[in-house]
């Protein structure tokens, strides 16, 4: 059975390289018809706060990327205390006492002589005394025995992968202070949850190398990988969680659509055009990791307002009506409301705005030298109720008395029943007016 997993860790809110992984991750497992779950990496107990779960929780349901259950690594210690044990007892697990000045003197060193900055493994040589002279000062922290062999996969986008572990420090896998690293713990719940695949970014590639190897000396077998590449801003920076203004949390707030950021992720990079997609189920037919290339991928976010504009004005009243209720918005005159406005939104919530001035009216806007023109179209406006052939009638009429055509006829009009220079078609607004008609006398003061 197909599983996959998105594993975040709570340090921050996600952004938009985040969320590459999260729909690949969902995607995987929707195409095989299995099981996508969110593992919460919060080993970090100084780092990792509650907030950040939820806001994690929240930003998935917004995106529609459903789960099909939850794991918190804090809650899975004795899990990772186990496989420590078992790794001692093999001779795979050993204790190291250097401190950070130390290990960044060795590495000085070495790269002085034009050697690789590679752990020496010192600490294998300390006799059984030596050992415990030093655990009487400190406690250790604790390496994986790295097997001076190649590893190799083909990754499902990179293609065949193969990393020389020699090349490779004995990576940390548990602190002086007994914090369980992601790289024991992620190995563990991949290895324990049966996970089939695995997508991320082509920065853990060595990472994967490593993983692999622990996996398999705890008597598991690796799940497949494929690794995507960077996902960067058009200044070629990478994607940050201390980017504040492209999190997932900012881009919801100001109005765009999920589609959006979805339609953008689930194809930029690939050899697909990106085509706006109103969720996340819409975009799994056709999605293949194999399609994406390996450079860094530049993602501009001012893209994404055009997606979601796109997605508003292709959206039918049946998609819109569960939000629209939320806003007040039900019935035959919201119907008739979406059907005038929804082509000229930039933003869902816009439609509240013309709700609001259909039925409360606005002081006419009237350019000084409109003000005769508006105070006799108005006198002139035919009376309620209004159909949609009402503007055409009123502006007809009006074109053969004072002879105006064009933007000189229509905009003061439209200026005078919206109080906006642009927005739907007059002629489907006009019917929707609930508010009292503008007189002449409304006309603001010089």
């Amino acid at each position: 059975m197909t599983l996959t997993r998105f594993a975040p860790s709570p340090t921050g809110f996600l952004h938009l390289g985040n969320l590459r992984a999260a729909f690949f991750n969902w995607a995987i497992a929707r195409q095989g018809g299995g099981r996508f779950v969110l593992r919460i990496d919060d080993t970090d107990a100084a780092r990792s706060e509650d907030r950040f779960v939820e806001a994690i929780r929240e930003d998935l349901d917004w995106l529609g990327l459903a789960r099909d259950g939850e794991v918190r690594q804090s809650e899975r210690l004795d899990r990772y205390a186990a496989a420590a044990e078992r790794l001692k007892a093999d001779g795979r697990l050993y204790p190291c006492w250097e401190t950070a000045e130390d290990l960044a003197l060795k590495r000085r060193v070495q790269l002085s002589r034009g050697l690789p900055p590679v752990y020496d493994r010192a600490a294998l040589a300390l006799s059984e005394d030596e050992k415990a002279a030093l655990a009487a000062q400190r406690p250790p922290h604790w390496r994986f025995a790295l097997e001076r062999t190649r590893v190799e996969w083909v990754d499902g986008i990179l293609g065949p992968v193969s990393i020389d572990a020699a090349s490779v420090s004995d990576p940390v896998l548990i602190r002086e202070d007994g914090q369980v690293l992601y790289t024991l713990a992620s190995s563990v719940d991949d290895a324990e949850m049966g996970v089939s695949d695995v997508v991320r970014g082509a920065d853990h590639v060595t990472n994967t190398a490593v993983q692999v190897q622990i996996m398999r000396a705890l008597g598991a077998e690796a799940p497949r990988f494929a690794h995507h590449s960077l996902l960067t801003g058009p200044d070629g920076e990478a994607f940050s969680k201390r980017a504040e203004g492209l999190s997932l949390r900012t881009l919801r707030a100001e109005g765009l659509e999920p589609g959006a950021l979805l339609s953008l992720i689930a194809r930029l990079g690939s050899a697909d055009p990106v085509e706006p997609r109103p969720s996340a189920q819409a975009l799994v037919e056709g999605f293949d990791v194999a399609r994406f290339g390996t450079a860094p991928t530049r993602l501009d976010p001012a893209d994404l307002g055009g997606l979601s504009e796109k997605i508003l004005h292709a959206m039918s009243y049946a998609e819109a009506a569960p939000r629209l209720a939320g806003l007040g918005i039900e019935g035959a005159q919201g119907e008739a409301l979406w059907a005038a406005v929804r082509a000229n939104l930039t933003r869902f919530d816009e439609i509240a705005e013309w709700r609001d001035l259909l039925s409360a009216g606005v002081a006419p806007a009237v350019a000084p030298e409109d003000r005769d023109f508006v105070a006799q179209a108005l006198a002139a406006l035919p009376p309620r109720p209004w159909s949609e052939a009402t503007w055409g009638e009123w502006t007809g009429a009006l074109k053969a008395q004072t002879g105006r055509k064009g933007r000189a006829l229509f905009l003061p009009l439209r200026r005078a029943l919206t109080g906006r220079d642009r927005g739907p078609e007059m002629a489907a607004l006009m019917p929707l007016m609930t508010a009292p008609a503008p007189r002449p006398g409304d006309i603001p003061a010089e």
